[in-house]
């Protein structure tokens, strides 16, 4: 299970606004002090954003991340439910079910 949020979603989207909407650019360091945050924090907040802009190409969008992190879920759901399927079907054989070793790709 992941942490929680140290920082809620309305003050990680107030501070990336303000650094966008400064002229001159705010250095990093002190946008971050003036609001409370750690710098480095805001500095992973502003690459996502420029990321979800489609300014960067060296990290995934939030999209991407979240439909990642579905499919890994889904992944591991599926395996387990192979696992479980695949030890059913080796009991069956044992237990002399030989229709198993006709119908079950995991057992031939």
């Amino acid at each position: 299970m992941a942490a929680p949020k140290k920082y809620p979603d309305e003050l990680r989207a107030r501070a990336v606004r303000l650094y966008w909407e400064s002229d001159p650019k705010p250095v990093i360091r002190r946008l971050a002090e003036q609001l409370g945050v750690h710098h480095e924090a805001l500095r992973n907040w502003i690459r996502q954003d420029e990321a979800d802009r489609g300014e960067r190409d060296d990290r995934p969008t939030t999209s991407e991340s979240e439909e990642l992190r579905r499919l890994r879920r889904e992944n591991a759901e599926l395996k387990r439910a192979n696992e479980i399927l695949t030890v059913t079907c080796a009991a069956w054989a044992w237990l002399g079910g030989l229709w198993c070793f006709r119908f079950c790709r995991a057992c031939r």
